[in-house]
């Protein structure tokens, strides 16, 4: 739309009206604004000349990738895969050179099977077979392994060593004619004949029925001696005697699970050996380590103390709610007020 005369008056005098800085703004604007418009078309007019070009370029790496794909294929066809025998005839009969030493294909590692000489894949078959509890039973059972010719067999037949079954006993060791594997089972024999010639551990002495032993001071060597009591539980009297104190009653063994029935009649018990706890001097950490006092007991016993000065007995206790009579009665044998 054309502007009119009318329109065409009334930009002249608003022309007028402008200083000549601001004609000079109106100017460089426009012409901005019309360079800006010729940078973006000519942005887009290269765009769009390269754009074909740009478009073909994944085409031309996808053919690029196929034909390198190919190439690839080509160049491994007719290699051997190291993981597995070789499936072609010629391949099979290829000789692999054997250095043969005794062993016992059960119980024989990865090392030895690979110092025999046999390839890494047959190895890994003799391992796999045993992992899923296969056995060779029979030199001859060796011969079954995939990939194993008859002449490698034959050549390996006499280093085989095979020990006896347990379960069945029909297993053998088969002839050896190796000079080394006779010298092996020559020395089991006699190291075995050798530990059945030594002579049995001697059995600790015991007491005589009427013995006695103080059960506050014995120590395991004399525990041992009593009938029915070995290492195992000699240790178990003295750490709880440790953690204890001391023992006051023989029924205190029926806490570790002891029957006194039969022990009763050879202990004596010197109440004097005791070691006494302290309550008027005693932390809280130091009196809940004792068996008979848990961590509420051994608070109640300092905050008495420390809002009504040192305990003389243990009669306040009676009624608080962390003390049973019988808890009181256990403590009382353990404790002292000086």
């Amino acid at each position: 739309m054309r502007p009119n005369g009318k329109n065409k008056k009334r930009w002249a005098l608003l022309w007028q009206f402008f200083t000549c800085n601001e004609r000079r703004g109106v100017v460089l604007l426009g012409i901005g604004v019309i360079l800006l418009y010729a940078a973006i078309q000519a942005v887009m007019l290269r765009h769009d000349r390269t754009a074909p070009d740009g478009a073909n370029q994944p085409k031309q790496q996808t053919a690029e990738g196929q034909h390198s794909f190919a190439d690839n294929l080509n160049s491994r066809q007719g290699q051997p895969d190291e993981a597995y025998p070789p499936s072609s005839d010629e391949g099979r009969q290829a000789p692999v050179r054997l250095t043969p030493v005794a062993f016992d294909p059960n119980t024989a590692d990865s090392l030895t099977l690979r110092r025999l000489g046999l390839p890494q894949w047959m190895v890994s078959n003799v391992l796999r077979y045993r992992n899923k509890g296969g056995r060779f039973r029979r030199a001859e059972d060796f011969r079954k392994i995939y990939g194993l010719t008859q002449q490698q067999f034959d050549t390996l037949r006499p280093y085989i060593v095979i020990a006896p079954a347990d379960s069945d006993g029909s297993a053998s060791v088969p002839p050896v004619h190796s000079p080394s594997a006779t010298q092996q089972t020559s020395s089991l024999l006699l190291a075995r004949q050798h530990t059945d010639s030594l002579p049995a551990r001697p059995q600790v002495q015991k007491y005589a029925p009427g013995t006695t032993v103080d059960l506050n001071r014995a120590d395991t060597t004399e525990l041992k001696k009593i009938p029915g009591i070995g290492s195992g539980i000699a240790r178990l009297i003295i750490g709880y005697r440790q953690r204890l104190g001391g023992f006051y009653n023989i029924t205190q063994l029926q806490e570790i699970h002891l029957d006194t029935t039969q022990l009763q009649s050879w202990f004596s018990i010197d109440t004097r050996a005791i070691h006494l706890i302290n309550l008027n001097r005693s932390s809280i950490e130091r009196l809940r380590h004792h068996p008979y006092i848990n961590f509420y007991q051994a608070k109640a016993f300092v905050e008495y103390r420390k809002k009504k000065g040192d305990l003389h007995s243990l009669k306040p206790f009676a009624l608080y709610e962390e003390f049973s009579d019988t808890d009181l009665e256990k403590i009382s044998h353990y404790v002292c007020f000086e």
